[in-house]
């Protein structure tokens, strides 16, 4: 039976498919020893175009041992560089120089070249390098007619650039330089012309110009301008699509594999077409598919088999549409399947060369060696073409070349080198010798022991020098020769030998082995979240073999972190101070050794206020409302949990933001309800548990129309400020509220329950003062909003009430004492409160005889009309002064003391037959007229005057002689102030001389003529003085001085006037008539006073007093709004100017003997027999009359003492 011969063939390939070629190792001794073949590493491309103003290099480089020599042909025939000055091999390769800057002319060096490298083993050969010089001829010069066309047709403006190569880049361009816009309706074609869908008036242009740019020059050619003119119409007659580009309603189009295909659609139409593009039984490739030139043109990328089929595209307006089918074929140049590589083997071996080349139309294959073609005529011993493969048998070493393969076909052609190299080579081991090798236990190693040798070598390893060949279970031994072992352990540790032997000898290396304690963290950082400005600690714990060195580093997001002045690295943890948002990311920490290493990973999240809202729009206007819409911004790792809406408006508060609404954090937009006659701008805020955002950035402005206000002013009050005016305030309407310009207020008033008309006025403030009020009187008060829209509603009443003044004196004041421990007192409210009562003073001080305690002040409520007092011991006496108060302050006030009790010791002596009797029933306290000097009676007299301190005397009078004995006589001394003011026009000098008690300072209150009050302490004793600074010229002011300690000891206000800045027509004072008349009458006065003294001396000590009845004053009596009361003493009065002691008493002039200081320590004198020299006087208002005169005989002398 014959054999086929096909059969044995492939029998023949699949046995060597076993054989394993040698392959050389990348090792520089090797490399150097051993012989090789030519190799080509590097050539130009096939088609090779080059600029005309360079010199031209055409690559050729190659390896092999010996270094190859390098020729090469031009258009087929031997090229002889030698002959050619221009032509030159640069050093050590192939590539061929040829110099255009030295002269040469490029159009003569263009051709196709090819390279031959050659050594004794064989030759290599590079692709045939087809070489063209880069054109770019000028444009031919024309005339160009005027393009006339009609409105609404379409157009094509040819540009036919002349050949070039390459191809040169296209675009339209202005007389300016300026690009022709291009549009749907306008576009540029791949052809370079210009289409117009349907030309319109505006196209009309004198400079269309097609400009083409050259590849490699970069020069601009411009062809002559086009001139358009379109003749208009009335109107555009719309129609249905045509296409300019392709023409007919089918074409073809051919591409190669892995080439882009461009398929291309351009319509006319009125209105301009849509261009839509479709695959016939299939999906458009979306993966490499993109639209262009307004979705006229679509590519696909690198094109394969798949895409090959029918596409069209569809061109529609509202009048219709039509479609144009593009059958689309796909054909390929040859490309590789398997291609052919170098070959190395020992004599004798077998060996196969493939070359496997695929396209369409399927490439044919042509073998050569060392660049002649092989013939299949001519048998050759040693192998054989079977088609794409050569096999190889039972080589020698003569047998060594460089073969090609040539695949090729209509599209184009692909050629490989591919060298068989037959070597003969003894065992040889490569690589370091007596290598160290340290591994971490329970990894997986690799021993290397790389060999060459031809034959190729057999591998054996051993362990320790003894055993068997190390191969299986935990050993696996490589190819190329290394000894991995899968799990590595302790006892795995030692020395290893590898053994490499072939035909022509042995070789071997040792590797000795050290297994090492893995690196591990046993604590890692955990993931966090933390809160901006805060410390964060990520801890890191590493165990590893003492004898490796470890060095521990943290790794942020992947990358080296640098430990800069806010963090810190403790042992191996890292701690970060005040997070940032910046901080935020995976930290990594990395323990390393020179063998391993570990790390374990958290992520760090920073929490922070949200990032402010972007993007905001306005929609939806109407009148009274608008929606607001936004883009949140970043929540920084905290949930946004709201909104705050913010507005501004420029007319009342312009750039004051106010609250106008807030959403939930879950919402974007709000419906804002907006006010009219307000030019709106908007912003946002947003929330989240650490606080709010940044304002985001303004919206536009929104204005609102005006109208009449909605709402009345709120918070109307009427309040007086003085006893005779009503201060009438109200909340003003704020922006949002006022609905129009020239916000305005109409207030009325009238008194309650009167029926008079309502007295109006028109405002622009929040404030209104009426004058000339009755005092406390209640007012009926509106205000009404009004712009120039109109009125808001009627508004309603509110009822106001006018200012205060001082009330008059508590009634019915009375007392009793039950029993020894306590007094009760009653009283009923004053009959003209003038004001809202805020409460009572009430003022006690016990006494007996001139011995006096520290008087205590009470503060009643206004509700209270008794008062219960426990007394310190059952024999003394009490002094009460009550009065009323108001908010402007304490009104008149009552004074009453206690009578004398039977067991009271008097500071004289008293018969036993006039005690005052003890009674408990109720004292009244009447106001009784003066009594003539023959009544027999006994009175307990209340005296009230403008001051707090109250007179009571017990006194006996005989009808037989005014020199009956007194009985008892007891004096309080009353407070004086004495202050004096000395005026300029910035200052003032205030002095004052007082006997109360003040405490340790003493403060001085003035108050200007606008109400603006100061304050001013003073340390120390009477007398005192201050200077008041930085007054004001010309200004009236009011001067008081009271205790710090004890507000209710105060002195009167004193008021004096500021002299101006500027005095003009001064006259002397002293030739003025009333200055003149002014002095006589002081110097009478002194005259009248003189005599009286006199008189009174002469007297020796015992002269007539005026009957000491106890009569009360009458409200005429008053002197200060303070309720304080002056007494003085007639006889031990100081002559004006006179000086007091430091203490602040007054000398004693006659007798020795002293009163005890009163409270706050007036004085008193009595004669040697206990007679009352002084007396009391009440101080009386300058224009008031005389009241509570004497009770003595009318005698001149006390016609002149009451002068006195």
């Amino acid at each position: 039976m014959k054999s086929h011969p096909g059969l044995w063939i492939s029998f023949i390939i699949l046995i060597l498919q076993l054989v394993c070629a040698i392959k050389v190792p990348q090792d520089p001794t090797i490399e150097r020893d051993l012989y090789q073949p030519p190799t080509i590493t590097k050539e130009s491309e096939k088609n090779y175009i080059v600029d005309p103003r360079d010199n031209i290099n055409i690559e050729c480089e190659a390896t092999g041992n010996p270094f190859p020599t390098f020729t090469w042909t031009r258009n087929g025939k031997f090229y002889n560089v030698a002959k050619d000055p221009k032509v030159s091999f640069r050093r050590r390769s192939g590539t061929l120089v040829i110099d255009i800057y030295g002269g040469g002319r490029p159009e003569d060096y263009e051709g196709e070249y090819q390279c031959f490298a050659r050594n004794r083993h064989g030759t290599a050969l590079s692709n045939k390098i087809v070489l063209q010089v880069s054109r770019s001829p000028l444009w031919p010069k024309e005339n160009l007619d005027p393009v006339v066309v009609n409105e609404g047709a379409s157009l094509i403006l040819q540009c036919n650039p002349p050949p070039s190569l390459p191809p040169p880049v296209i675009f339209w361009m202005s007389s300016s330089m300026e690009p022709i816009a291009q549009n749907r309706r306008v576009s540029q074609g791949l052809n370079g012309d210009l289409y117009f869908s349907n030309v319109l008036r505006e196209d009309a242009h004198t400079d269309y110009s097609c400009n083409a740019r050259s590849h490699f020059t970069h020069t601009i050619q411009q062809k002559n301008a086009y001139t358009l003119k379109v003749l208009t119409t009335r109107g555009v007659p719309e129609r249905i699509p045509t296409f300019l580009l392709p023409m007919g309603t089918s074409s073809t189009k051919l591409v190669l594999r892995d080439e882009d295909l461009l398929l291309e659609c351009i319509a006319s139409g009125v209105p301009t077409p849509e261009i839509m593009w479709y695959k016939k039984g299939g999906e458009l490739p979306n993966q490499k598919l993109k639209f262009e030139n307004f979705n006229k043109t679509l590519r696909i990328s690198r094109v394969s088999e798949e895409d090959s089929g029918e596409y069209f595209c569809q061109a529609s307006n509202r009048m219709g549409s039509i479609r144009h089918t593009i059958t689309v074929r796909v054909k390929a140049a040859p490309f590789w399947l398997d291609k052919p590589k170098d070959l190395i083997l020992a004599p004798g071996e077998n060996g196969r060369l493939v070359c496997r080349a695929n396209g369409n139309p399927k490439p044919t294959i042509q073998w050569m060696m060392n660049g002649e073609p092989i013939l299949a005529t001519e048998p050759n011993p040693n192998f054989e073409v079977a088609g794409d493969t050569i096999i190889f048998r039972e080589v020698q070493s003569g047998n060594s070349a460089v073969f090609q393969c040539n695949a090729s076909n209509a599209h184009g052609y692909l050629l490989a080198n591919a060298f068989i190299n037959i070597l003969d080579v003894p065992s040889r081991v490569l690589g370091p010798r007596n290598q160290l090798i340290r591994v971490i236990e329970y990894n997986r190693t690799q021993l290397d022991c790389p060999f060459f040798g031809s034959p190729i070598p057999t591998l054996r390893w051993f362990k320790n020098g003894q055993g068997s060949n190390l191969d299986g279970g935990n050993y696996r031994v490589h190819e190329n020769g290394t000894l991995e072992i899968s799990v590595v352990r302790k006892e795995d540790q030692g020395k290893y030998t590898c053994v490499a032997t072939n035909i022509l000898g042995n070789a071997e290396n040792t590797v000795r082995l050290e297994v090492k304690e893995p690196t591990r963290i046993i604590k890692g950082p955990e993931d966090q979240i933390a809160k901006r400005g805060t410390t964060v600690r990520l801890d890191c714990r590493v165990r590893s073999d003492p004898t490796l060195r470890l060095m521990v580093t943290w790794m942020k997001d992947d990358t080296q972190l640098h430990i800069g002045s806010r963090m810190s690295k403790e042992g191996d943890a890292l701690t970060i101070f005040g997070v940032a948002e910046r901080d935020q990311g995976a930290y990594t920490c990395v323990a390393r050794t020179e063998l391993d290493q570990d790390f374990a990973k958290a992520y760090l999240t920073i929490q922070d206020k949200p990032d402010p809202p972007m993007d905001l729009e306005l929609t939806d206007l109407a009148e009274r409302s608008v929606r607001l819409t936004w883009t949140p911004g970043d929540d920084n790792n905290s949930p946004i949990t709201g909104f705050i809406i913010q507005f501004e408006e420029n007319r009342y508060q312009p750039g004051t933001w106010h609250n106008l609404a807030s959403v939930p954090g879950n919402v974007n937009s709000a419906l804002l309800r907006l006010s009219p006659y307000v030019n709106y701008q908007f912003r946002v805020l947003a929330l989240n548990d650490l606080g709010s955002s940044m304002p985001s950035p303004s919206s536009e402005r929104y204005q609102t129309n005006g109208s009449p206000p909605e709402v009345n002013p709120g918070d109307i009050r009427g309040a007086g400020t003085r006893k005779d005016n009503m201060e009438i305030t109200w909340t003003a309407l704020n922006s949002t509220q006022a609905y129009g310009p020239n916000l305005r207020y109409i207030v009325k008033w009238r008194q309650r329950h009167t029926g008079e008309p309502w007295s109006n006025v028109t405002v622009w403030t929040n404030k209104h003062v009426v004058w000339n009020t009755p005092v406390y009187t209640p007012y009926e008060i509106r205000v009404q909003a009004e712009n120039e829209f109109g009125r808001a509603p009627e508004p309603g009443t509110v009822i106001g009430y006018s200012g205060e003044d001082l009330p008059s004196q508590p009634k019915n004041f009375r007392f009793y004492d039950p029993n020894r421990e306590l007094i009760i007192l009653e009283w009923s409210p004053p009959e003209h409160p003038n004001g809202n009562l805020t409460g009572y003073s009430l003022r006690y001080q016990a006494f007996n005889g001139s011995r006096f305690a520290r008087p205590v002040v009470e503060i009643l409520s206004p509700n209270q009309t008794k008062y219960t007092l426990t007394r310190t011991d059952p024999i003394s006496r009490y002094r009460f002064t009550l009065s009323a108060r108001t908010q402007v302050g304490a009104g008149e006030v009552v004074t009453a003391d206690t009578p004398l009790k039977q067991d009271e010791v008097p500071p004289t002596s008293v018969p036993p037959t006039s005690p005052v009797p003890v009674t408990d029933a109720p004292t009244e306290i009447p106001t009784v007229p003066p009594t003539t000097p023959s009544a027999t009676t006994t009175v307990l007299t209340t005296t009230i005057t403008a001051r707090p301190t109250t007179t009571t005397v017990l006194t006996t009078t005989a009808t037989e002689s005014l020199a009956t004995t007194v009985a008892s006589i007891l004096e309080i001394a009353p407070e004086h102030w004495d202050i004096k003011i000395s005026p300029n026009s910035h200052w003032a000098n205030i002095t004052w001389v007082y006997n109360v008690q003040m405490g340790s300072e003493v403060m001085v209150e003035y108050i200007d003529s606008n109400n603006m009050s100061r304050i001013l302490p003073v340390r120390g004793h009477a007398p005192t003085s201050i200077q008041l600074s930085d007054l004001v010229p010309g200004m009236t002011y009011r001067v008081r001085v009271y205790s710090q300690e004890h507000h209710s000891v105060t002195s009167p206000f004193v008021t004096f006037e500021t002299n101006s800045a500027y005095t003009k027509n001064q006259v002397d004072i002293a030739t003025q008539g009333w200055f003149i008349g002014l002095m006589c009458a002081v110097a009478l006065l002194v005259l009248i006073l003189l005599i009286v003294c006199f008189i009174k001396r002469s007297r020796g000590g015992k002269y007539p007093v005026r009957e000491k009845k106890e009569v009360a004053l009458g409200p005429d009596d008053q002197k200060d709004e303070d309720g304080s009361f002056d007494y003085s003493d007639e006889d031990n009065k100081p002559l004006q100017g006179s000086q007091t002691s430091i203490d602040g008493t007054i000398k004693q002039q006659e007798s020795d003997d002293s009163l005890v200081d009163y409270g706050e320590g007036g004085e008193g004198q009595f004669n040697e027999d206990g007679s009352f020299i002084g007396q009391y006087t009440v101080k009386k208002d300058k224009d008031e009359t005389e009241g509570n005169e004497s009770s003595e005989a009318t005698s001149p002398v006390n016609a002149i003492y009451s002068l006195a």
